[in-house]
This record gives C-alpha cells, structure tokens and sequence, in this order.
C-alpha cells in the first residue's frame, strides 16, 4: 500500500470535512461552500457554482483556449474532427442560445435522445450552462420505453437527430420520437432535430424545428451567460431499469459531481490538463456523462468521443488504432469489449501491428472482469489491466487500483480497494459482518460520498430504500468479500448468489472458472428453478475463433466446475451458443437467459442490444426441453 493511499484513505474517512474542502479547491465556485457536509443540504451546502464553466470558460480564461478538448472520431462515417476548447465554448453557446430562444431556463429538463456525435455533448454542457437539467436517454430506445422517461421528467424540450449508426445498421430516431410523443401523456413543446447526412427526417408542424435553421437563427446572439445553481441543485437525470419496470431516475448534483470527477481524474486515472483520455463507453450510459462530458473537460484533458464498435467498425483491431492515433494516455472500456476483440483477433496480431502508442494504462469496469480476460490484455498490451467497480448510482469509481496515489496492488478477480471517500463492508442476512473470505452483501457507509445520488426523480422513497435493508448503509445490491489481504471481491448481482439443495454458492464464482477454460470468450451462469433442489446453475459459454467446432466444450466446462467447486456445485447442463443477450452497454442479460430457462413469459428489456429480440434469442439461446 502505498503512502498517498493509505494518507488518502484515512483522511477521508477519519476527516471528510477536511478532505472534501481541499478536492474542492479544484472547482471554481461563484460563491464557496460554507462546509463540506451538512445533514441537510448534503455536499458543499451553500455553495454555488456553474459545471459548464468549469468544463470549458475557465479553460479559454486561463488562455487554454486552443487546447484540443474533444476529438471526435466515428469509423462508422469516416470522420474525425477536433475542437478546442474555444471553438466547443462557441458551439455550447450556440445552443444555449438555441435553448433559450425555445423558453428553456433554470430548472426546466431537457431530454436528450441522440446518438454518439460531438452535438449531443454541446447539448448536454448547454443545458449545464442554463442551469437547465438534462436526461439523456440512449439513441434507439424503444419508443414506450422513451415515453415512460419523457412522463416522469416532463421535459419543456426534446432533442434528437435524424439516425444514428449501430455498426452496419442505421436507425432513424424521428419515427421512434414522433411514436413515443403519442405514447405519452406529457410531451415537451419542442422537438429539435439535428439532421445527419444518411438519414433526412420528416418535420411535423410548428412542433419539430430544424437544428441547423434556428441555430442560424441565433447566430447573431450573445453566447448566453453561465447561471450559477446551488451545489445541491441538480445536473441531470440518468434513468436505469427498475425491478417494476418502472425506470428510476438517478439525479446528480452539481456541487458534489464537480469536486468528485475532478479529484477521480487526478488520482484514479491519473489525467491532467493536456492528457488525453479515452472512455469508450456511449453518453447514454453514466460513464459517458461522468468520463466522456465532464471529467476531462473539467480538469482540462482532451476527451475522445467514438462512434463505432470494438469489432466490426471495421475491425477487432479499431480500439488500438484509435488510441495510437490520438495519443491516448488512459483508455477505458467494459470487460465484454474486451471479450469482443479477443474472440474475433485471439492473437492480438491488430494490437501488435498498430501499437499502443503512449498508452499508460488500461481500466474496465461495466460488468466484472474475469482474470482469464485480464490476463490476456495484460500479456498483449504490456500494460497494466486495472479492473474497477461503481454503479450509476455513485456516478464514479468506489473500488479501485489507485494508481495515480502510487498503490500498483492489483488481484484478477477484485476490483481493487476502497476509494478515499467511501467505506465498505461485506455484511450476512443479519446486518453482521461475515468472517474474513466468506460471501455476503456489499455495503457503503453512509453518507455516500460526494458525486453520489442523494434522490431519485419524483421517487424520494425509492432512494430511501437503498438503506433500509442496513440502517446507516447504502446496499448495493451486489454480493461479494473481503479477502485476507483487503482486496475487496465484487462477483455480481444478489440474487446471483443461488440456493442449490441448501447450499449457497455464487454463479459469479462459477463464472470465473468456466471463463479460464481454453477456447471460451466469454460466458453466463445463471440459477434456474428446480423442483428437487430449488435452484441449479446452468452455463452458457460464447467460443472464440476457431473453437465453435468443439464438441467437447461443455463437457469441459462442466468438469472444471466440478473439479473446483466439487459435486456440490450441480453444474450439469452448459450450452454452446454464438453470443450472449446484452444491454448497449455490454451487461449480459442474466435474468433473461433465467427466464428463458425457466420457461415464463418473456418480457423484452428496455435495455437489449438488438431490438429483434425473438429472432436473437432463437439464435442465441438453445435450452433442452
């Protein structure tokens, strides 16, 4: 452990009115907070401050305004286009005085329904700038999906653009809006659409409004002032799936957000002012809002924004030659991307022809990652594989290698260590801590730290059930240990602990095992319902290039399961398919392929990878009657 971590660690913990008031000296405030943490105004009560500005204005001030803030490169169109931070100051202005001129102020949401294009990023600093709170919602939901977001908002405004671009496929959003504003019972007033060269959409009446007319249209404007909110007001709404089906809409602040991806830069990533960073993740996912939008453009780095896939875009090999191509310092990803090239390039001949250039180090977080893929990106980059844990909800990392503090320390199979801010247990049924090594649930004491949800929209309550389970802690909902050493193991969601004949036993774990197995990319364990022994966990393995032929795979996987774990674990049954039923974000759909073994009704997720859900099924899942 190294000195500047555990120093962190502790003062966080043992001072976080000290700790957090230093992290935010690196924020600029209209008016400064008059202490870190109150009961009730939360982080920096009595602070005010402007997130837009302190992502772009401050910059330009200081004389950085040539300085390249974002690069967007989209291999799907051919396109790659630099900003600097004066011309993105200009073109955020721009559309501020878009968003003005359609009535949008302090307070008022704005839905933002757009694909993965340097616009959709002024769009959500505009809204900053205003005051305005935005919710991005990711391009190509469904249309009811789309509309149950719109009704708990309430938006004065939507913004769209004409398509967006899934690999080879293009979508045109327009008809999916127009379907979703009948749907709803509160549609905004406006709906402004960007036009993009694949797709022209249709304008309906004085409703739908050109993007490039009114922008023309307020060319003449003064870029409108930056409006200082309180640090407790609100950011933006991010919306994730509710056990109802009811989507919950996480709400960020302002004050805390800003201290917290500022301080995350500095000492997880280890980005400054000048560096470039790559997460290559959608902003229609918190770690775009929190590590495309805002964290390196409010420490100053330059930000990559890619429209494209790991593979297909056009090849496995467009990860490593983007980041060559742009000097990339920290590249982050999601361990299923990472499954995705290595299957397709199993040998990295991509990685090795086109180079890392100047890359230091490499973070996944998403999902977990297992150590077979992390081994394997670590044996052909030469570079530090440094797996992570947070959730939409902490809107950052709270389990982490913090590398930047010096502490190196990294296990396959953990996350790494707790966070300066946050505070973890392992606690069993009972609300006790488990023994050192032994599985339970995964807490955080509370508060949690700054940056994190202190709400849900329209859904007080809902909040409030985070930490009712375990008064005075922040459940998770992922189950996981603690080992010896203070590694801390998150190996998934709760209900993936099952119950086998009396015996609890982790599908994460199971997981693990089956990943290491030669020839396997990437795979699922998910507990189906049994009449004898309750549950038993059933495996779903994705070969990778060169291994679909191998019939003896299953019963490869099945043995090492054994093997490992011992009889207890009732691994019987594993299935060879071609992939794995995925949200956009790259999370496998385990409670899909449950319900698909179990035989109930198939609802499809909000959330699915492709819309044709029945025919992918059919190609992705085979379950023996």
């Amino acid at each position: 452990m190294s000195e500047a971590y555990a120093r962190a660690l502790r003062d966080s913990i043992e001072d976080p009115e000290a700790f957090w008031r230093q992290a935010a000296a690196a924020i600029d405030w209209v008016t400064p907070p008059s202490r870190a943490w109150d009961d009730q105004g939360g982080w920096f009560a009595g602070g005010a401050l402007n997130t837009c500005f302190n992502a772009l204005d401050r910059h330009v001030l200081a004389g950085r305004g040539d300085a390249i803030a974002l690069i967007y490169d989209s291999p799907v169109t051919g396109t790659i286009r630099r900003f600097s931070f004066a011309e993105m100051l200009d073109e955020v202005g721009r559309v501020a005085a878009m968003l003005v001129r359609l009535g949008v102020g302090k307070g008022d949401r704005v839905v933002i329904y757009m694909p993965m294009i340097p616009e959709t990023v002024f769009a959500m600093l505009a809204c900053a700038r205003l005051g305005a709170i935005h919710s991005v919602v990711f391009g190509g939901f469904a249309p009811l999906e789309l509309a149950k977001r719109i009704d708990d908002a309430r938006p004065k405004l939507l913004l769209t653009a004409s398509c967006g671009i899934e690999g080879a496929r293009t979508i045109a959003y327009k008809p999916m809006v127009d379907e979703a504003l009948v749907f709803a019972e509160h549609p905004p007033e406006h709906v402004l659409l960007f036009q993009r060269d694949r797709v022209t959409a249709d304008l309906h009446g004085p409703r739908d409004i050109d993007w490039a007319v009114l922008r023309e249209a307020v060319a003449g404007e003064a870029v409108p002032e930056c409006v200082a909110v309180a640090a407790d007001d609100p950011l933006y709404i991010l919306y994730t799936s509710g056990t109802t089906g009811t989507p919950k809409g996480v709400v960020r602040d302002n004050g805390g957000h800003a201290v917290a991806l500022a301080w995350s830069m500095a000492n997880i990533y280890g980005i400054g002012a000048g560096d470039v960073f790559w997460a290559a993740s959608d902003v229609g996912w918190v770690v775009g809002h929190s590590y495309i939008v805002y964290a390196p453009l409010i420490v100053g780095a330059t930000s990559v924004l890619f429209e494209g896939k790991p593979v297909g875009t056009p090849d496995a090999g467009t990860f490593w030659r983007t980041i060559a191509r742009h000097g990339v310092k920290t590249f982050f990803t999601a361990p299923t991307a990472i499954r995705a090239v290595r299957k397709e390039d199993p040998d990295a001949t991509f990685l090795a022809a086109e180079g890392l250039g100047g890359l230091q180090a490499i973070f996944l977080a998403g999902e977990r990652a297992d150590p077979d893929t992390i081994g394997w990106l670590e044996e052909k980059s030469g570079l530090p594989v440094i797996d992570h844990w947070w959730q939409t909800e902490l809107g950052w990392p709270a389990i982490a290698s913090c590398v930047a503090l010096g502490d190196s320390r990294r296990k396959r199979g953990s996350a790494g260590f707790p966070v300066p801010g946050f505070a973890f247990a392992v606690l069993g049924e009972d609300g006790q801590p488990v023994p050192t090594g032994e599985s339970g649930a995964v807490v955080i004491r509370a508060p949690l730290a700054p940056g994190a949800f202190r709400t849900l929209w329209n859904n007080h309550a809902g909040w409030e059930k985070n930490f009712a389970t375990f008064p005075g802690w922040y459940e998770t909902g992922d189950a996981g240990f603690i080992d010896a050493e203070g590694f801390v193991h998150v190996m998934g969601r709760t209900d993936d602990i099952i119950n086998v004949a009396g015996h609890r036993l982790s599908t994460g774990q199971m997981e693990q095992i089956v990943a290491a197995q030669d020839g396997v990319a990437e795979c699922a364990v998910i507990g189906a319902d049994d009449a004898i022994k309750g549950m038993v966990p059933i495996a779903f393995v994705v070969p990778r290039a060169g291994y679909e032929s191998d019939s003896a795979m299953a019963t490869r996987v099945i043995a090492a399961v054994r093997h490992e774990l011992g009889a207890v674990a009732a691994l019987k049954t594993a299935h060879v398919v071609p992939a794995l039923p995925k949200t956009r974000s790259g999370k496998t759909l385990r409670n899909l392929l449950r319900t698909i073994c179990n035989g109930d009704e198939l609802v499809t997720p909000p959330t699915i990878e492709d819309a044709a859900v029945p025919g992918m099924i059919a190609a992705v899942v085979h379950v023996e009657s």
